[in-house]
């Protein structure tokens, strides 16, 4: 079977709507960043993470400058970002719209007084490493002091809609596996 690709033909950007249909075709994880700030604990929903390095650890993400815990975030030194799962999008809607997120959230502090989400995929604590414009947006890259996850099945977002991915048995078993032999 062969399939005939159609031809891309680059263009302007002159719709934004536009602009992000095409960068909504690449599926993301759903992350919650948590910070405190002044002793309020701040969550955002965020799916602009990526790791950058290995050595030394390091992850960015990118708060857009006109969300309303932009300040927050880009002041704090310590913060974590926590991967959910795909039966987590309740905690995503949470941080989407309302002040108290936390409400009624299992939730702790770490040693460095940052917002602990607790049942995540995966949890990464971080300490500012360094911050550059992004345009509408603050590229934010932190330092990994900390991490955990668990095998699991992650909330994924794509042209405007959460879905999810199933992961195989095996791809199950090997994480699992492999977190295992790291500990040793």
């Amino acid at each position: 079977m062969q399939i005939k690709l159609k031809k891309l033909v680059p263009r302007p950007v002159e719709s934004l709507l536009e602009f992000r249909a095409a960068l909504g075709q690449f599926a993301t994880g759903i992350t919650i960043i948590t910070c405190c700030d002044k002793g309020i604990p701040k969550g955002i929903v965020a799916n602009s993470f990526a790791s950058v390095s290995m050595d030394p650890p390091l992850v960015l993400w990118s708060p857009a400058k006109v969300s309303r815990r932009y300040n927050a975030f880009i002041t704090a030194q310590n913060y974590s970002i926590h991967i959910l799962s795909n039966k987590q999008k309740h905690i995503c809607d949470a941080f989407s719209e309302a002040a108290d997120a936390f409400d009624g959230l299992d939730w702790k502090t770490n040693k460095d007084g940052v917002p602990i989400l607790s049942n995540c995929l995966a949890r990464i604590d971080c300490h500012q490493y360094a911050q550059y414009p992004g345009g509408d947006h603050t590229i934010i890259v932190g330092h990994v002091d900390f991490f955990d996850y668990t095998a699991g099945e992650p909330l994924i977002f794509q042209q405007g809609n959460f879905s999810n991915i199933k992961l195989s048995k095996a791809s199950t078993d090997q994480l699992v596996a492999t977190k295992e032999s790291a500990a040793i």
